[in-house]
């Protein structure tokens, strides 16, 4: 047992780092609900439960690793510790609150990585447990465990989701040839494969991936979800067509399969209901400058449950997007050619600087991987 603040410190981490290791297995299959992770150990130190939430098999994950815990430990674990990647809830939802089972338990004290992002329920779960008399203590790894959740941070407090961007471009920002050097319906690759590939996993982590329809008309893409990893529910694909021309032999139409939602301005009916026989949500908005508004566009994604929006778009959303303050982490893949002026930019017009701060590098070949957080959604 650690007997020294220090240790007591080292070892907090390093418990906390296997509960975030538990939280993982619930990304895909948790949302809209956070990812938790969940450790407890007896009271002489050694693991004895663990624990993840996800969503369809209801129970928060302190619930399964005390489920766990109990079978293992007996009266040992009475006075143990537990460790959770988020504060544990402390109201009625779809299940009791979980510090009641926590006090039931008998546990000494709980360790927490960060409370929750909702302004109205932060802090009470822990205040509930030092008022039953359990030590606490909050912070520990509280990065990590934050940027598992900004998704839902973003929603809790502001009922939209997480936007975070994608771009694939050159060295002087170019994210297709000139017109005319491209062949429509057809991608054209700037990165390399293994960049390529590295994008999968963000469609995966995230609950909906969206394009413009200049996307659809100039490469035709897929917009699915091909990690092969497990997900609760189908990646939500959606585009904004504000006069309604995506083609109806385009493979996002020609895969739909209730995954597809096209937000227009367009009231052309007819061209609606054949859009709908396919399967194919429609949601028309009221028309902003002529174009589908994106501050109504987050909005009615939060509505229903959208904690991680991707986008993949072309120069104008981008824009739009970036320039209007909508984009929360920006992720550039970034190819080592120059494609010149005439080529088409990342971004036109853009009415301010956007600086990236703590910038994370990867390299994926010849290519570079730049992420940064642009707005953090728990500030």
């Amino acid at each position: 047992m650690p007997n020294s603040s220090n240790e007591i410190a080292n070892s907090d981490r390093y418990w906390m780092q296997r509960a975030l290791e538990l939280a993982r297995r619930g990304i895909g299959l948790c949302s809209p609900n956070p990812v938790v992770g969940c450790l407890i150990l007896d009271r002489a130190g050694q693991v004895v439960g663990e624990g993840w939430h996800e969503y369809d098999l209801l129970d928060h994950a302190e619930v399964v690793a005390l489920r766990e815990a109990e079978q293992h430990a007996g009266d040992r674990l009475r006075g143990g510790t537990a460790y959770i990647t988020l504060e544990p809830c402390n109201h009625t939802g779809r299940t009791p609150p979980c510090t009641q089972a926590l006090i039931a338990a008998g546990l000494a004290r709980v360790v927490a990585a960060t409370n929750d992002p909702n302004p109205n329920v932060a802090g009470h779960g822990m205040d509930a447990l030092h008022a039953a008399g359990l030590r606490t203590e909050i912070g520990v790894c509280q990065t990590e465990a934050r940027r598992l959740n900004e998704g839902f941070a973003r929603w809790s407090r502001h009922q939209r989701p997480f936007v975070l961007m994608k771009v694939a471009m050159s060295l002087d920002g170019r994210i297709a040839p000139p017109p005319g050097m491209h062949v429509l319906h057809e991608p054209y690759w700037i990165t390399s494969e293994a960049a390529r590939a590295a994008v999968q996993p963000l469609r995966w982590q995230a609950d909906a991936a969206m394009v413009g329809v200049d996307t659809v008309l100039a490469d035709d893409p897929s917009l699915t979800d091909r990690s092969g990893l497990r997900r609760r529910r189908p990646l939500l694909r959606i585009v904004l067509d504000s006069a309604l021309r995506m083609p109806l032999d385009c493979k996002m139409i020609a895969t739909a399969q209730n995954d597809l939602l096209i937000f227009t301005v367009s009231k052309d009916e007819a061209r609606r209901r054949e859009l709908e026989s396919r399967g194919i949500r429609v949601d028309l908005l009221p028309a902003e400058a002529g174009r589908v508004p994106l501050d109504k566009v987050l909005d009615k994604l939060g509505e229903e449950g959208i904690l991680n929006l991707l986008t993949e778009s072309g120069t104008r959303l981008n824009t739009s997007l970036l320039g209007g303050g909508m984009v929360d982490r920006v992720h550039l893949f970034v190819s080592p050619q120059i494609m010149g002026s005439d080529a088409v930019p990342a971004f036109r017009g853009m009415p301010s600087f956007v600086r990236m701060g703590q910038v994370e590098v990867e390299r994926y070949g010849n290519d570079l991987g730049l992420c940064s957080l642009l707005k953090d959604p728990w500030e």
